[in-house]
């Protein structure tokens, strides 16, 4: 039977299943829920945990060579650029300050070459840090050049970088990620929307829903986590991002997941068309459950809780009428046939 629903892609953060980040334990996870996509972040490949940035050639290798055996595609390079200062001052934090020139060669380079590796044209990325407890807007200026180079940098290797919405960063809210991706200017440059991210900052349901909105013309793919404050929502300039523990699935959650897959279902056919024009598969929903923690760099949520966001999610997106895939029967035999 053929539906006129739209269609799409689910990934996930294939570390946040794994309580050791080793490329089996990730790899199982992931294939056991019925994913066939997953970002690439933290992963230990036999070497010690590290950073998908740090990984030797030997270690790529092993990653492709066991992706075919459990059947698995990388949906995002789940990369940390752009987590760092704007400025070279001292602010209170342990943000790290890199020259921009030096970044732009070894870091953006880095992040390049290993999507290339992985085949996959989507790059997670991030608007870099203002000082602290500053006017974010004062900084939006600087920021969206060096976002604009890098953009430029990706699209000259056919790449896309995707600029995530998050707390105490230059882009912390929807209407100056929109500003900034308004002036850049650029299809290759997209804007990642995460609910969570707006939640965590105080923002209300609708204020989050707003957010979307200033958002939405920009969106390229979405991060799926949810999160309700204990007291309550209360605004804050600065957000201790090592102290947040509310993450929960989107079925405990806010109800923003709802009126938003709702809102957008018609444009996902338009915005699968122009992902694929670029490049990618298709539209991802990519969890980043942190439903057992999460901090500045990742999260967790084990393979129960990421089994747990998966389910969730697919029941959101069940009742707003938007078609997804799992694994099937075939795909399991086709797989068997092929590492036969």
């Amino acid at each position: 039977m053929t539906s006129d629903n739209p269609t799409v892609l689910l990934s996930g953060f294939a570390d946040e299943a794994a309580p050791n980040k080793t490329l089996v334990e990730q790899f199982v996870a992931f294939a056991a829920l019925g994913l066939k996509y997953f970002s690439i972040r933290f992963i230990d490949v036999g070497g010690g945990v590290k950073n998908a940035m740090e990984l030797t050639d030997g270690e790529i290798e092993t990653i492709r060579q066991q992706q075919r055996e459990y059947g698995l595609s990388v949906a995002t390079l789940g990369s940390p650029i752009g987590k760092v200062k704007l400025l070279d001052i001292e602010d209170g934090t342990r943000n790290r300050f890199i020259p921009f020139e030096t970044y732009l060669a070894e870091d953006v380079q880095r992040a390049c070459s290993l999507a290339q590796a992985f085949d996959t044209k989507l790059i997670r990325g991030f608007s870099y840090y203002h000082p602290k407890g500053e006017d974010p807007t004062e900084y939006m200026s600087q920021a969206t050049d060096q976002i604009g180079k890098i953009v430029e940098f990706c699209k000259r290797q056919g790449l896309i970088y995707g600029l995530e919405i998050e707390a105490n960063l230059v882009g912390q809210n929807g209407v100056i990620l929109a500003e900034i991706h308004k002036q850049i200017n650029d299809p290759s440059l997209v804007l990642i929307f995460d609910a969570a991210n707006f939640l965590c900052q105080g923002f209300s349901p609708d204020e989050t829903f707003a957010e979307y909105e200033a958002m939405k013309s920009g969106i390229g793919w979405f991060h799926v986590k949810d999160y309700v404050a204990p007291g309550g929502t209360q605004r804050t300039r600065h957000v201790d991002a090592e102290s947040l523990t509310d993450f929960v699935s989107v079925d405990h959650g806010s109800g923003v997941h709802e009126r938003i897959f709702e809102d957008y279902r018609d444009s996902f056919p338009r915005l699968a068309q122009r992902m694929v024009r670029l490049g990618a598969p298709g539209v991802f929903l990519d969890l980043e459950p942190h439903v057992k923690g999460g901090g500045q760099f990742g999260g967790f949520s084990g393979p129960d809780g990421m089994g747990v966001a998966l389910r969730a999610l697919c029941g959101v997106l069940d009742v707003a009428e938007i078609d997804y895939r799992l694994r099937d029967l075939n795909d399991v035999r086709e797989a068997a046939k092929q590492t036969a």
